[in-house]
């Protein structure tokens, strides 16, 4: 199954916002599926397969070994970025507990300190250029895209240093190669046994 579209008026926003978050949050998906608000657009994905849940739970896994003990890792967190008509929901979001906001149905993006995205073969455009964009206008410190399904073999991206919307490219490889992830991280991930597809 692929991701789905649910069509409305593009968002610039204010009420607009509020009618894309509105539609969101009455979108009946089935129970695992994925919706979030994809440059203005309500966007509906099927769960994950496994491949992608022990790519999650690995990096998942190693960064609870460096995180303070006063920051979390979401993986249904609903980031918001009403600037970009986005509201993403990450394959994992590392977040300081305090700036979840209590009660409420997504959390500003600028309280992340790194996503992690995982591609699915659906939905990979949507990581690899919504998202990238999104998360770097919202001044994510880090995004970590993950991409088994990449051109010819799994690949991996490590941006950062958001500055006028636009991330830097801090490190590119394979499956296999550790990657770099810096302070406050201070972490090699070790990606040789992320499963291929």
């Amino acid at each position: 199954m692929s991701a789905l579209a649910v069509e409305h008026p593009p968002l610039s926003g204010g009420d607009d916002w509020d009618s894309a978050v509105g539609l969101w949050k009455g979108t009946g998906a089935p129970k695992g599926c994925k919706v979030e608000i994809i440059e203005g657009i309500v966007t509906v994905a099927p769960p994950p397969v496994n491949d992608h849940n022990l790519i999650a739970v690995s990096v998942q896994r190693r960064l609870f070994t460096v995180i303070p003990d006063d920051w979390e890792i979401f993986q249904t967190l609903n980031i918001a970025i009403p600037s970009r008509s986005g509201l993403y929901i990450p394959d994992l979001a590392v977040v300081p507990r305090e700036a979840v906001p209590r009660g409420e149905n997504f959390t500003p993006a600028d309280a992340a300190k790194l996503v992690v995205e995982i591609t699915s073969r659906s939905n990979a455009v949507h990581d690899r250029v919504a998202k990238l964009n999104g998360y770097a206008a919202a001044g994510i410190p880090l995004y970590l895209l993950i991409d088994p399904h990449a051109t010819g073999s799994p690949t991996i991206h490590l941006y950062g240093e958001p500055d006028d919307g636009k991330y830097r490219v801090l490190w590119a490889g394979k499956f296999g190669e550790a990657v770099p992830i810096p302070a406050p991280f201070d972490l090699a991930l070790d990606t040789f046994g992320f499963p291929r597809p």
